[in-house]
């Protein structure tokens, strides 16, 4: 599904150079569980942002599904990444003004599916995170659990290929972040390739294989099974 051949990314300010990838090349096959993990600044979260599609790299080379994207521009790439992909953060990011129903409904508001289409897709997506019974609630009327639970439901109502998620339980006790990972193992049991950036060795044992940065590079990578 993905393919990363040496890919380089480098931010630049007037006084400082920071090297985010540095000849960073990694394979993901469909249907993989991959954990991402190493120390703060090495690079993990701009490794999840280019299969984002999110930031572009400055050289290399980045296959999605087969297909070169150096050369897509950002309309092409926000049609790809509507179609296919599902984004579930560390702080939520549900819109405070919304509720719960209309947060999970945004991406299907995006795709320009009609309104009678939309009430199954977003009633089954909260079915499967067990938020059916919360659906008119705002974030604000949440826990931390259930507000991570709706953004896992808006991240699938589209049924995306590909799941990236950016420490899905950092904002979580132990309990709550627990239902996430299994949540997130549901997924890819059921086809979902899911791409997690995590701190937690606990979390990344979830995943088929853990995969070790350190300056923008692999350093090493473990097969969990």
């Amino acid at each position: 599904m993905i393919k990363i051949t040496d890919l380089e990314r480098v931010y630049r300010t007037e006084e400082v150079e920071t090297v985010a990838l540095n000849k960073m090349s990694l394979n993901i096959a469909e249907h993989e569980f991959v954990a991402v993990m190493g120390t703060l600044g090495c690079g993990k979260s701009t490794l999840l942002n280019i299969p984002g599609m999110l930031d572009k790299p400055d050289a290399g080379s980045f296959l999605f599904n087969g297909v070169e994207l150096s050369g897509y521009n950002e309309n092409q790439c926000s049609d790809l990444r509507r179609q296919n992909i599902g984004f579930v953060f560390q702080s939520f990011n549900l819109i405070d003004e919304l509720t719960v129903f209309e947060n999970v409904e945004l991406p299907l508001v995006y795709n320009n599916v009609k309104p009678a289409e939309r009430k199954p897709l977003v009633e089954a997506a909260l079915e499967k995170v067990q938020m059916m019974h919360r659906r008119n609630h705002f974030p604000s009327q949440l826990s931390g659990g259930q507000q991570q639970r709706a953004a896992v439901a808006r991240a699938v109502v589209n049924k995306p290929k590909l799941i990236l998620a950016d420490e899905p339980t950092g904002n979580l006790d132990s309990r709550n972040g627990q239902e996430v990972m299994e949540m997130l193992t549901d997924l890819n049991e059921t086809g979902t390739t899911v791409i997690m950036v995590t701190h937690s060795e606990n979390d990344a044992r979830y995943a088929h294989r853990i995969v070790r940065m350190l300056d923008g590079k692999q350093t090493l990578e473990n097969k969990m099974f």
